[in-house]
């Protein structure tokens, strides 16, 4: 008769069961406990926190998942981490991170004995305390789950470039169901097992989301079976709800999982075996609420949707439900886990890994410790020759891409640095990256691929923002340096996931542990004002609104107006931490300004005078011509040319802005101006004709305290279709003739020249209209004009 060996001996299944208990024992306590840790003394309402708030459906589950990890990370000398996608259970990612004696390490106000747990269960959910998602509060956590779907990005984010770590994903069933999630089952196609980790995902099956079933948990076992199998994983189910049977078949699970990972891995490092890997994953399949109440008030609850939050209302209309509460809790045997000082009992606290093996202190879940500074190359070399204003053109990201090369170029062996995108690189001029790595793609080639190899630094062969993203986040967090170019409309698609990003750096900032890690740079370009082939679905500049309205220790936009500027720009962004920078920057040819040494003035500086298109020296302005952005400043300086010919004794000032947070005031913002400078450059009361990028109404916002208010945005009024480049400006009043009329129209002592003027312009506008409908492009004198320094 042949005899199984089990993994687990009977006195280790004990130990990890008790571990479990105690984990979930801590989980209860936190979502429910104001005092009386260890029920000492009869539970009384007055123990019970005045507002019972958390998530306990998928508490349970994830505590049993964090026990199983803790023993194979210790059998395999594991670097390991945890990803919790159903966030929402924090009570168990904190229970567990205080179990190992990191919590208490980090925060020792939270100690390992009774009072420690009084505090750890109080500041749950309470006023002054933590959130009830993975937080940044939370030591080893880089994803808070509170926004689902991210979590699977993230993690091969985090692996990338990592080949000795392993993140452990816990997938929500509910949280499958949305669109990034269900995209990034796909992203083990871009992973490479020679230079990268791995990531083990656990979808965790408990049928239900908040008052639903979930789709994955109602199809059939062989349906779920083949999707996983068609998506390219060997999924291994673990199913039940015994303890003893579910604690043995996953720790043989897992076993098998981490031998098969590593099988592949030395597969491809040693045998050079470059056959695409169908990576392990853990299906696992248990009650919603295991181990909680059965029944409340004659309803189910444990294994369905009525264990998602608080499965026991527990307050001054429901008394008898804190005998209720109290026999759940002393189903944990409290006393068998903790000594009379409230100290997890030795045996038990061994079972947790040591130092940084712990996964609550990985360094890689606290990337600014392992941050390194980028090998920065010398951005002048790249500097676009201007032997004066607008005397040439040229194609400011297509310069930028050289510069990018040579970053990823000198980075290479660091292995700190990539380049993401949804399939834009090239389109966004970029491609010169190419010539010193590749797009890193492990599924099939053929015959005509370009640039695809197993490793690369460019991760752009998925057509998904979302996933470009999550990637790029997990990067960062983990402790490396990237950027995501993309089109400026379809950053939108990522408005969400930017403002949790946000939200992630501005409450790091506030905790001395957590260090700074590089900035989130985004690249917006084929931008609004260069879509006039693809039309209306492709011109939205918004980004920029919803930027700004975080906090403004972390967001800063750019909008360089040429090759050379858009160079000192990014060499400073990438140089930054904690930030997220926004640049905005053409592809087209357009005329380029400035010199390199005066970009790097101007941009230093954010906003300027620009002396050489100005004539109001030595005299106050008539009127302010203000611009930002590539294309707003050409149509301004084409209209002060026309306005500097025809009316040669008008007074105009003429400025650039490059960093946008300029406007705002320095009461607001770090990089705003104070009330005097910002008066000093655009006066008190003369009007200020502005071309912006993006929406008008947003400089209206950004200088809604300052003094002067007359001021006059012209910018993207959503008008637009497929036309030429000019005619986008003229249907959206951000040309220099409408711009001209504009100034007349605010300078009433023009008089009869400046009526003369504005029918010129209106002439010009109908002649313009005129030439496009029969030719198909713009006027010659629009294509081929030049900056003449007027007199």
């Amino acid at each position: 008769m042949k005899t199984t060996t089990k993994t687990l001996t009977p006195e280790l299944l004990h130990k990890m069961n008790a571990y479990w208990r105690a984990a979930n024992y801590l989980s209860v306590g936190q979502i429910y406990l104001y005092d009386n840790p260890l029920l000492k003394e009869p539970l009384k309402l007055s123990h019970v926190k005045p507002l019972v708030v958390g998530h306990w459906g998928t508490t349970p589950g994830q505590n049993f998942i964090y026990v199983h990890l803790n023993r194979v990370i210790k059998k395999y000398d594991l670097d390991m981490f945890y990803i919790a996608g159903p966030g929402h259970g924090g009570p168990a990612i904190v229970g567990n991170v205080y179990l190992e004696g990191t919590w208490s390490e980090i925060y020792p106000n939270v100690s390992q004995d009774e009072a420690g747990l009084k505090k750890l269960f109080k500041q749950f959910s309470f006023p002054g305390g933590i959130s009830s998602h993975v937080a940044p509060t939370t030591p080893g956590s880089i994803h808070e789950g509170g926004e689902l779907g991210y979590s699977l990005s993230h993690a091969f984010g985090a692996v990338f470039d990592n080949p000795d770590l392993i993140v452990a994903c816990v997938v929500g069933d509910g949280e499958a169901e949305t669109g990034p999630l269900a995209t990034s089952w796909q992203s083990n196609k871009f992973l490479d097992p020679v230079t990268d980790g791995a990531v083990l995902p656990i979808l965790h099956l408990n049928g239900y989301k908040i008052s639903n079933p979930t789709v994955l948990a109602r199809i059939e076992h062989e349906e779920l079976e083949q999707f996983l199998r068609g998506c390219g994983w060997t999924p291994y189910f673990v199913e039940g709800d015994d303890p003893e049977k579910m604690h043995e078949l996953m720790a043989t699970t897992l076993d098998k999982a981490i031998e098969d990972i590593r099988q592949i891995q030395s597969n491809a490092r040693k045998k050079k075996d470059a056959t695409r890997a169908r990576w392990p994953m853990i299906v696992l399949k248990s009650p919603k609420g295991w181990t909680g109440p059965k029944v409340v008030d004659g309803l189910q609850v444990e294994g369905t949707f009525r264990a998602h939050q608080v499965p026991l209302l527990v307050d001054a209309g429901h008394p008898d439900h804190v005998k209720q509460l109290e026999s759940w809790m002393k189903s944990y045997k409290a006393e068998e886990l903790f000594d009379e000082n409230g100290r997890l009992m030795p045996e038990l606290a061994e079972l947790a890994p040591k130092g940084d093996r712990r996964m609550g202190a990985n360094p890689h879940a606290n990337g600014g410790i392992l941050l390194r500074d980028l090998r920065m190359p010398d951005f002048h070399v790249h500097a676009v020759n201007v032997p004066s204003p607008g005397a040439v053109d040229g194609q400011d990201t297509l310069v930028l891409g050289k510069f990018l090369r040579d970053v990823a170029k000198l980075n290479q062996d660091q292995r700190n640095f990539r380049v993401f995108g949804p399939d834009e690189t090239l389109s966004n001029l970029l491609g010169a990256v190419f010539e010193v790595t590749n797009r890193q793609w492990d599924a099939r080639e053929v015959k005509n691929d370009e640039f695809l190899a197993p490793a690369g630094r460019v991760l752009d062969s998925m057509l998904s923002e979302h996933q470009c993203e999550g990637w790029l986040e997990g990067y960062l967090l983990t402790g490396r340096h990237g950027l995501f170019n993309s089109y400026e409309a379809f950053i939108r698609i990522v408005d969400s996931m930017f403002s949790q990003h946000a939200k992630w750096l501005k409450v790091t900032l506030e905790l001395p542990w957590r260090r700074k890690i590089a900035s989130l740079n985004y690249l917006l370009a084929s931008h609004v004002w260069q879509q006039d082939h693809n039309g209306f679905t492709h011109q939205d500049p918004g980004f920029l609104d919803h930027v700004i309205n975080k906090k403004a220790d972390i967001v800063r936009v750019y909008l360089p107006p040429d090759a050379n500027c858009l160079l000192s720009v990014f060499d400073h962004c990438l140089r930054t931490r904690h930030y997220v920078n926004v640049v905005v920057a053409g592809k087209h040819a357009l005329p380029q300004w400035l010199t390199m040494d005066a970009a790097v003035v101007h941009c230093t500086e954010g906003i300027g005078i620009w002396q050489w298109a100005s004539n109001d020296q030595g005299a106050e302005p008539d009127v302010v011509m203000a611009c930002c952005g590539d294309t707003p400043t050409l149509e301004i300086l084409a209209a002060v040319s026309i306005l500097r010919e025809h009316l040669p004794d008008l007074n105009i000032r003429v400025i650039n802005v490059v960093d946008l947070m300029k406007l705002q005031s320095s009461s607001e913002h770090p990089h705003g101006l104070s009330e005097t400078d910002y008066d000093s450059l655009f006066t008190k009361d003369k009007h200020i004709i502005f071309g912006f990028h993006g929406y008008p109404w947003l400089v209206h916002r950004l200088t809604y305290r300052r003094t002067n208010r007359n001021l006059h945005v012209r910018g993207y009024i959503e008008e637009g279709t497929i036309t030429t480049a000019f005619d986008m400006r003229v249907q959206n009043d951000l040309d220099r003739f409408h711009l001209v009329q504009d100034v007349i129209d605010r300078l009433p002592h023009l008089g009869s020249k400046g009526a003369y003027l504005k029918q010129t312009m209106q002439d010009k506008l109908i002649e313009h209209k005129h030439y496009i409908d029969k030719h198909g492009q713009d006027l010659p004198e629009i294509r081929n004009w030049k900056w003449g320094n007027p007199k």
